[in-house]
């Protein structure tokens, strides 16, 4: 991985069901008591994360789950797997259409992805454990980086350590605009967001690459530990390939349990560094 002073958060190892950034956005829903709410609604992709979270966090409070969907695959529907064949065991209803606005006390409403200002209650321990890190360690001047989907967790998680750190995220969902508008929806003082860092190479999210693959396979041989499909690979492609210099905190946010699907497309794909890998 070069010859920089790096070292990995290991958010994953949190909690099977809660892990990385689900536990951190989901922490005040999990520690707080809503006596009201009877349903939880939310939106995204078929086989996202924090969907499963979502529908652990239903089951476990006894709440209705509806989850909006624009399309599921006929591939998925037909063989279930992975985060969606979870979630539907943990009792969810999935929807395709658009989410609707609900204004009713009963029924709570979280943003795709977790993208809510509440999520700013788990990010904050989150920072404040890295700076209780940082001081025993005696480390100044701290790059962290993490790969971005709504950059929930780089914009609170730099709000919070602004003092002590700079955060560093990549869009993995849309382009540096996208990600520039979902920090503003959360927070409109610009000083707050974290630095972007645009990919060289415009990446469709979800397709399968060559590139993404090996990176895996090479962080997988090199550190021993598996990182998510989908967001990992281009971070740390972004990562390796910027000018951050040393003292960098990889934040491994988790997500594993939606490698399931991933990793059977990429063994089917690309058979060749499949075997290379399963014949390490």
């Amino acid at each position: 991985m070069g010859k920089r002073n790096l070292y990995i958060k290991r958010d994953d190892l949190i909690d099977s069901d809660f892990s990385g950034n689900k536990a951190r956005k989901l922490h005040y829903y999990l520690h707080n008591q809503f006596p009201k709410v009877k349903k939880l609604v939310s939106y995204g992709s078929a086989q996202s994360n924090a969907m499963y979270s979502m529908s652990v966090l239903a089951k476990m409070r006894d709440w209705e789950f509806d989850y909006y969907v624009n399309h599921i695959a006929s591939f998925l529907i037909e063989n279930p797997h992975g985060n969606y064949a979870e979630a539907l065991k943990n009792g969810m209803n999935i929807i395709v259409g658009e989410m609707p606005n609900i204004a009713d006390d009963t029924v709570l409403q979280i943003e795709e992805g977790g993208r809510v200002a509440d999520a700013c209650y788990g990010l904050e321990i989150l920072a404040n454990e890295i700076i209780d890190w940082q001081k025993s360690n005696q480390i100044d001047n701290l790059n962290i980086f993490l790969p971005s989907g709504t950059g929930t967790t780089a914009l609170f998680l730099q709000k919070y350590i602004k003092d002590y750190a700079t955060v560093y995220t990549t869009p993995c969902v849309g382009d540096a605009t996208y990600l520039k508008e979902q920090f503003y929806m959360l927070e409109t003082n610009e000083e707050m967001h974290p630095v972007i860092i645009e990919p060289q190479k415009k990446w469709h999210f979800g397709k399968l690459y060559r590139e993404h693959y090996e990176i895996w396979i090479k962080l997988h041989k090199e550190t021993d530990l598996e990182f998510d499909m989908l967001y990992d690979p281009i971070g740390w492609q972004v990562l390796l390939g910027s000018d951050i210099k040393d003292n960098i905190l990889y934040i491994h946010q988790g997500g594993l349990l939606g490698n399931t699907s991933m990793r059977a497309r990429y063994e089917r794909k690309y058979k060749d560094l499949y075997e290379d890998f399963k014949n390490r």
